[in-house]
């Protein structure tokens, strides 16, 4: 346990140049991103799928990409038509989409200048579009309206006004967004439901949630139809709110309004139930993703290891993840989701040769790739081995972050070293950890797991410090949470008389086990 203690000391061009783009390769194409709670999300984990090449690559978006901090786009460009290959604007489309997921903003914008001043095809909508998108994020709304009040009038439509709109609201400048939308309305032009999806998102704290059905409304007075991607939107703030009835409601109105649900809507409802422990549903939600995946897209197969592992489901597990290793590039993250996954059905060994896998592969230079392993040997009691990645995770030039402090304290109480886990209980709250960490699932079932300890040892004190965390992110939803905190009552042959009503106020309904729990609890009521 020495470790732990050691680790407890320590730019703008001419305006006339460039332009802005749809969300998507098309129009009014959605895309929707969906990120579950049930990993930590804490990074976004780099892909390293491109390596250097000697031979120049046959793609003109590879090229772009490949390019040396500080060298022109055009060199790109001249290296190309030197070989006698003409630029598409489709080839244009796909490299700004690919420079966009990359979050190469500014080379995304050198590439719309260089198309906008050399016309290698006659620029439309869609490239004024993408011109603008760039401006705004790179040099703000106020050079962004200069640019379209220079943009040809043929072209300043529909589509350049919603996405005038949509770049304001990715700058979180809501006014200003509202008084476009106002004035579309009055030239007649149509607001895309990308418009409302942003703003639905924008929305979507706590505090903010209120607003959401006058967007809806407004949503419907301006005669614009909710897509697949508007109810996923909407699921996912009850899924993030560990809801799962109103997630449902939600999922009930999609299919009243005869909107066919995607594979991303029932990846959210698949993950919902299964982070409540309704595994029965899960399974067939689940089975519905499957049926509905188009191709081999690895953010669903993400989901897919992630919930199989939840299941119990073994075979399946191994068959995701053989679908993930036929990608071209596998993912740092998938690694993490399926030795999360292997480890919880308790199949160490597996989890243990895709850690030894996944070294091999990549330089572990983050945090959360060592804590996927640390977890699953805290998980069983193996503290010894976790011990042993924490040394490896320092000497590779990592930090301990607040997770990983909180699997550790869950790996010294398996390892019935009581002491040592309350020193790593008390390192991790030292650290600040986000709200998006404190949702996220990993954190909320550590210290449930961490609280089911504390039940046994009648320890209703330091239960109900740990509960407050999982109260503030409406885990208390589930009634399993509540129960596990009745059981160190009872443990501790404590009789609360308001136990239940907190509980429901909580949010959560009494089951069988709720009542059976209280009835014990009982005995040990001081009678007059």
């Amino acid at each position: 346990m020495q470790v732990l203690a050691r680790l407890g000391h320590r730019r703008l061009i001419q305006a006339v140049h460039r332009t802005v783009s749809s969300t998507s390769p098309s129009p009014y194409q959605a895309r929707f991103v969906f990120k579950f709670l049930c990993t930590e999300s804490i990074v976004e984990f780099v892909d390293n799928s491109l390596e250097p090449s000697q031979e120049k690559p046959k793609c003109l978006s590879l090229r772009i990409e490949r390019l040396p901090r500080g060298e022109p786009v055009g060199s790109a460009f001249q290296s190309w038509m030197s070989e006698g290959l003409p630029i598409h604007r489709g080839e244009i489309f796909h490299a700004i989409n690919r420079l966009r997921k990359l979050r190469l903003n500014k080379r995304a914008l050198e590439v719309m200048e260089w198309v906008i001043r050399e016309r290698p095809y006659r620029p439309k909508e869609l490239d004024y579009s993408y011109l603008l998108e760039f401006t705004i994020k790179l040099h703000g709304i106020s050079q962004g309206e200069k640019l379209f009040c220079c943009v040809p009038s043929d072209v300043q439509n529909d589509l350049l006004y919603n996405n005038l709109v949509i770049a304001c609201l990715d700058k979180g400048v809501i006014r200003l967004s509202l008084e476009y939308m106002k004035k579309m309305r009055e030239l007649g032009h149509s607001i895309s439901y990308l418009v409302f999806n942003r703003l639905i998102t924008l929305h979507s704290s706590p505090s903010q949630r209120k607003y959401i059905p006058k967007i809806l409304m407004q949503m419907k007075a301006d005669k614009v139809t909710r897509h697949v991607s508007t109810y996923n939107i909407l699921m996912k703030i009850e899924a993030n709110e560990h809801n799962v009835e109103g997630l449902m409601k939600v999922f009930s109105d999609m299919k009243r309004a005869t909107v066919e649900p995607n594979e991303v809507s029932y990846c959210i409802v698949a993950t919902a139930h299964a982070v409540a422990r309704l595994y029965t549903a899960a399974e067939a939600y689940v089975e519905a993703v499957e049926n509905c995946m188009t191709g081999n897209n690895w953010s669903t197969l993400d989901v897919l290891i992630m919930l199989y592992g939840y299941l119990g489901k073994g075979k399946e597990l191994e068959r995701i993840w053989a679908n993930v290793q036929e990608l071209p590039h596998v993912r740092s993250q998938s690694y993490v989701l399926a030795i999360e996954a292997f480890g919880r059905i308790s199949q160490l060994s597996r989890a243990e040769e895709l850690w030894l896998e996944m070294k091999s592969k990549n330089q572990l230079k983050a945090t959360e790739l060592f804590n996927s392993i640390i977890s699953v040997y805290c998980k069983h009691g193996f503290i010894d081995k976790a011990t042993g990645i924490l040394k490896e995770m320092e000497m590779n030039g990592c930090k301990p972050n607040a997770i990983t402090y909180r699997y550790l304290a869950l790996g010294c109480f398996k390892a019935n070293l009581v002491e040592e886990g309350l020193k790593a209980l008390r390192l991790g709250m030292e650290l600040i950890a986000s709200k998006k960490v404190r949702s996220s699932t990993p954190w909320l079932e550590t210290n449930l797991s961490i609280i089911e300890v504390f039940a046994d040892k009648a320890d209703v004190e330091n239960a109900e410090k740990l509960f407050v965390e999982l109260k503030k992110a409406n885990y208390t939803r589930y009634t399993f949470v509540y129960n596990t905190l009745i059981k160190a009552y009872v443990k501790a042959r404590i009789y609360d008389p308001n136990f239940l009503r907190r509980m429901i106020l909580g949010g959560a309904r009494p089951d069988a086990e709720t009542y059976s729990l209280l009835k014990l609890a009982e005995h040990y009521q001081k009678r007059p």
